[in-house]
């Protein structure tokens, strides 16, 4: 188990790029089960969950080739079905839990698919009622082996039907989508969402010969068609790692440049930093965030405390709800953060406030945050739980008095490309340990 040893209160300067968006990278790399045709990628960022995802493809029998750092091709012209049936299959699906959004394409195209109950975040519970609901009612059968946690799904023909999600489910609308290119007749899914992501999904499926209409909203129309073809397709930067680079700068009282961020596609992102009073100018595509000796939590208008809480896009994303929580704890004023969509993901907050932050844990879902200004909080040694509370264990560190240790930093290799090395470039102090 590899970890960080930080030396914190370091100052960053300089320009970051951030990754290519590893949520979108999970589905576009799915997507590519769809035809046997070659499909290139451009800017996947070379992180764990990707990489595991790439090499499960591999298995299965695609044609995978890297054709500089940050691009690979893709060919599922002979896939293995037996492959699903394997012990070595089961084993590396279960760890990753973006090998959910297999599904729809292999019963789209094949018209079986095979799933363990998959890994990822222990965030709190992560149904997976969406997905499946969904391909049911397209035709597929459904079966669950509660014995050995084993999906099982299969069709012999999918048809298009009209769907209203119980949830607006990222993955579960992205493996509904891929099914649906594929199925006979029409099909319309109502209440799904719309991620960034989700569009970048759908305008790649559509340069692919499907016909998806009601891009970017919550109301998409799929006229089914018998074949996709192939395309090249680029991923978009990562918004998450975008928001983390904005709120360590903030922390550690430092001026940097984030490059190329996409800036239309980052919704609400921008501003939620603002309400916690941290500048952020934009200049063409790039945002700058100065140095700030300070900065204060906004109120609502009538004065009463801000609450910032995770909604479905265009919604704030869940994913930086930790990283908006550590940033608060040296901004002057107080904030109540909201996680709604996940119960167990505020519980890294003891190891905040174990370094000085002051934080009041109210339930599983809400906790308040009564900023006390620029006080550097204290170094310590902690374990990173998942990706999200990983970085904001790290911005943290950055920021405390003296040497942090982090363990399981793993956790945080699964969303951030060389993250060590990357804020090392800026000043940065971190070293990493095997």
């Amino acid at each position: 188990m590899a970890s960080f040893i930080i030396e914190g209160n370091c100052k960053l300067k300089g320009d970051i790029t951030p990754q290519g968006a590893k949520n979108e990278a999970l589905q576009i790399i799915c997507a590519t089960l769809l035809t046997p045709e070659e499909v290139i990628i451009e800017n996947i960022p070379d992180i764990l969950d990707v990489n595991n995802l790439i090499s499960l493809l591999g298995d299965m029998g695609v044609k995978t080739g890297r054709i500089n750092e940050n691009t690979w091709s893709f060919k599922a012209d002979d896939i293995d079905l037996s492959y699903l049936e394997t012990p070595d299959f089961l084993k590396k699906s279960a760890s990753l839990r973006g090998s959910v959004m297999i599904v729809g394409p292999l019963v789209a195209r094949f018209g079986k698919a095979v799933l363990p109950k998959p890994g990822g975040d222990k965030i709190g519970r992560r149904r997976l009622d969406t997905h499946f609901i969904g391909i049911q009612k397209l035709g597929a059968d459904f079966n669950y082996d509660s014995s050995d946690q084993l999906y099982t799904i299969t069709a012999d023909k999918l048809k298009g039907s009209y769907m209203l999600l119980d949830e607006a489910s990222v993955t579960g609308t992205a493996n509904i989508i891929m099914a649906a290119v594929l199925a006979e007749g029409e099909t319309t899914i109502y209440n799904e969402a719309c991620e960034p992501y989700l569009q970048q999904l759908c305008k790649m499926l559509n340069c692919m010969g499907a016909k998806i209409s009601g891009v970017a909203s919550n109301l998409l129309r799929i006229e089914g068609v018998e074949s996709l073809g192939g395309t090249t397709h680029k991923i978009l930067p990562d918004m998450i790692e975008i928001g983390s680079f904005i709120g360590m700068a903030a922390m550690t009282g430092s001026e940097i440049t984030i490059k190329d961020v996409s800036y239309g596609d980052l919704g609400i992102i921008p501003d939620t930093f603002r309400r916690l009073g941290i500048t952020i100018e934009c200049s063409g595509d790039d945002i700058l965030i100065p140095e700030h000796k300070e900065y204060e939590i906004d109120t609502f208008i009538d004065g009463s405390i801000l609450t910032i809480a995770d909604a479905p896009w265009p919604g704030l994303t869940p994913d930086l709800i930790s990283v908006l929580l550590v940033v608060a704890t040296q901004a002057r004023g107080s904030v109540l953060i909201h996680q709604k969509m996940f119960e167990s993901r505020l519980f890294f907050v003891d190891k905040l406030i174990d370094m000085g932050a002051q934080i009041i844990l109210c339930d599983p879902h809400r906790a308040t945050v009564i900023g006390t200004g620029k006080r550097p909080m204290r170094a310590t040694t902690m374990t990173s739980p998942d990706i999200r509370a990983g970085i904001a264990l790290l911005i943290a560190a950055m920021s405390a008095d003296g040497k942090s240790i982090i363990h399981n930093i793993d956790q945080i290799d699964r969303g951030y490309q060389n993250i060590d090395v990357r804020l090392n470039q800026l000043g940065a102090n971190i070293l990493r340990m095997d």
